[in-house]
This record gives C-alpha cells, structure tokens and sequence, in this order.
C-alpha cells in the first residue's frame, strides 16, 4: 500500500632493473597516498571524499540514526564546501550527496514515510505541495523495491540541477530536476525540526550534547 502523499501522484613473478624501480616507486607511492576511509560509525566505513559530477566532494559529517533501540541506518552529507552552518548547506551550488547505509532490514514505506513527514515538518504547506510531484517521481522507484537489507546505501546525488536516487551504485528511475527538492530532503535532518536532533548536529559536524543540552567535548 503507498502512502497517501504518493498515492496522489501516482600469479606472482620476478622484477628486477627497471622494473624493479617502477614497482618500488610505486609501492612508496602507495603508502604515501592518504587514507580513503576518513572515519567509521556503526561499523559502516565512509570515505573521506567522493567524485560526484566532475568535482571532489568531502564528508560534512556523519551519524547513526536510531529509533528507541532500533539502529536504522548511518546517513552522511557530502558537499563541496563543508560548514557548520545549516544556512551554509542548503543551497549550496553545484554537486551534493545525501547517503543512508542501512543498519537493519527496513521496509522502504517505513524509511520513506518518516523522510517524508520530517520534510513537511520543515516546510509550508504551499511549499512541500509545489514540491510533492517531483518528489512522488524521484521516491516511487524506491518505494517499489519495497524492502532495503542491512548493509544496503541509498545515495541521493544533486547533480547539474537534478536528482538521482540510486542503491548500492544502482540508479532507480530517471533524473528528477531542482535542486530545491535537494534542500528540502536535507532540511529534514538538519532543519529547524529534523528526524533526529542528534543525527543533525552530527551531520553539521558537530560535537554531541549531554542530556542537559551541553556540547560535548
């Protein structure tokens, strides 16, 4: 059954002189390079930076996303120019990617209905209404898998203007244009009112709050 917001729409060998050069050259090279893991959380090992759209992008921030006693999934936030600053974030031009690995088998309508809700809980009514096509295109084709397994990512790229969804690399439907649509999904985790205040300010790349609201060291 959809949700009624979508239902609307509907072997080894010897080296020796110059090659031996070249192979130590390279190995030196290696151990030089710097790490492609930046950081780990949940168990999920995320990279410091990605290629999107011609342009490097780096890890804003990352967290885990549970539910009572539920580990649902880690999402992090790839942009060009990182920042604190939500303000700094929503908007900004050029190539994004808003990434969810899953922690738990998890039904699509469960991961999507909450996205969804937490969206209009950010948004005016006019606006999310102007919005909800698009995002009933850009979301259906996930919908449709209707189960995610543990360990599976769902990549959301903004791209020249337009959205993609993919899974595990895989992408799911066609392009879906705005990058408003970007912004409006991201406002969901790091708006004034998002799906989880701690998950927020990790995305931001800010330190925890103790149960008093007091930053962490």
């Amino acid at each position: 059954m959809r949700p009624t917001w979508l239902a609307l729409y509907s072997a080894p060998m010897k080296i020796t002189g110059y090659g031996a050069a070249l192979a130590l050259a390279a190995a030196l090279a290696m151990l030089a390079a710097p790490a492609s893991r930046a950081t780990e959380v949940a168990g999920v090992a995320l990279d410091d930076s990605i290629e999107l759209g011609g342009a490097r992008l780096r890890l804003n921030g990352a967290g885990e996303r549970t539910l009572y006693i539920v580990r649902t999934y880690v999402a992090a936030l790839y942009v060009a120019r990182p920042s604190t600053q939500a303000h700094a974030l929503l908007g900004q031009s050029g190539p994004r990617r808003l990434s969810l690995t899953m922690l738990a088998a998890l039904s699509t309508d469960w991961v999507v209905d909450r996205l969804v809700a937490a969206m209009r809980a950010n948004m005016s009514g006019d606006a999310f209404a102007l919005l909800q096509p698009r995002l009933a295109r850009l979301l259906e084709p996930l919908l449709a898998l209707e189960r995610l397994q543990k360990g599976d990512r769902v990549d959301v790229d903004a791209i020249g203007g337009s959205l993609r969804v993919s899974v595990d690399g895989r992408a799911l439907g066609v392009e879906t244009p705005g990058d408003e649509l970007f912004d409006a999904l991201l406002r969901a985790f790091i708006g004034e009112h998002p799906i989880d205040a701690a998950l927020g300010r990790a995305l931001l790349g800010l330190p925890p709050q103790d149960a008093n609201g007091n930053r962490g060291t």
